[in-house]
């Protein structure tokens, strides 16, 4: 399955247990990168339309940890009030063109929910021209795991989040 190439768009592909997203940004790769390495901007763009990110604790480094809840903020949504706990922990960093991390649901605590999907995430940033192309590859456990995140709405999510990322990008530029 592979979604259309459009301006801002995420291009999406998948295979068998991989997760293959696609998205160019109009700013410059060090902004992306710093975007997706500190609190201070996770907090401002981190989750779909209508969540926010009311806890991120990052310690970006590897063998770090990123411990956050994304909470349903808009009361037109059948999630208001929901809360989303995850965890990251990263494996590889190359500033300012790699992340690696292991992506799991967590729960406040930080304990990781065993019953549902981790991914493992590599990020890569590339520069375009004063652009960012960011390749982002998911892989599962399985097919089934995969099928289970984008059984939650995943796609849907991320392509929120990214257009988040873009709002974000132009007022820090």
């Amino acid at each position: 399955m592979t979604t259309p190439n459009a301006a801002n768009q995420i291009i999406s592909r998948v295979e068998e247990r991989d997760l293959y997203l696609e998205r160019i940004f109009n700013a410059p790769r060090e902004l992306v990168f710093k975007a997706f390495s500190q609190a201070e901007h996770l907090k401002r763009w981190w989750g779909p339309k209508g969540w926010t990110l009311p806890v991120c604790n990052i310690d970006f480094r590897p063998g770090g940890e990123w411990h956050y809840c994304m909470k349903c903020e808009d009361e037109k949504q059948e999630y208001f009030g929901y809360e989303s706990w995850g965890k990251a922990e990263y494996k590889e960093i190359l500033e300012p063109e790699r992340i690696v991390y292991v992506d799991s649901f967590s729960d406040a605590e930080g304990n990781i929910n065993e019953g549902m999907p981790q991914t493992i995430v590599t990020m890569t940033f590339f520069e375009m021209d004063g652009k960012t192309k960011l390749l982002n590859h998911g892989r599962y456990a399985s097919a089934e795991a995969l099928k289970t995140v984008l059984d939650m709405g995943m796609l849907q999510g991320i392509t929120e989040t990214f257009n988040n990322l873009d709002v974000l990008l132009e007022e820090i530029k």
